[in-house]
């Protein structure tokens, strides 16, 4: 997610207010980096609003947690009577 594709169709705008310091710091930023300020801004803030949302979407398992895991989906186990009674009430919720 972190490398998203930049859309150059621009019709929306973002305000924000930010000190001085800060500011300097991104100009010098945007300088050395070749970009313009909307490119520079846009970049950085869909990289960061992905990293977020990889976070909170992207589950990641130990390898020990992934061959647990894989061990359950792989095991020819009869669903028990909670299994059961929970796919009737799903069905019943659901499906009905």
């Amino acid at each position: 997610m972190a490398n998203a594709t930049i859309k150059h169709s621009k019709s929306e705008n973002i305000h924000i207010r930010i000190s001085s310091n800060i500011k300097e710091i991104i100009e010098k930023a945007i300088a050395v980096s070749g970009q313009t300020l909307t490119d520079f801004a846009t970049r950085s803030l869909l990289n960061s609003a992905s990293e977020v949302l990889e976070r909170e979407y992207v589950t990641t398992l130990s390898n020990h947690d992934r061959d647990r895991l894989l061990a359950m989906l792989d095991a020819d186990d009869e669903p028990n009577e909670a299994l059961r009674q929970a796919a009737k009430i799903h069905n019943q919720l659901i499906i009905e």
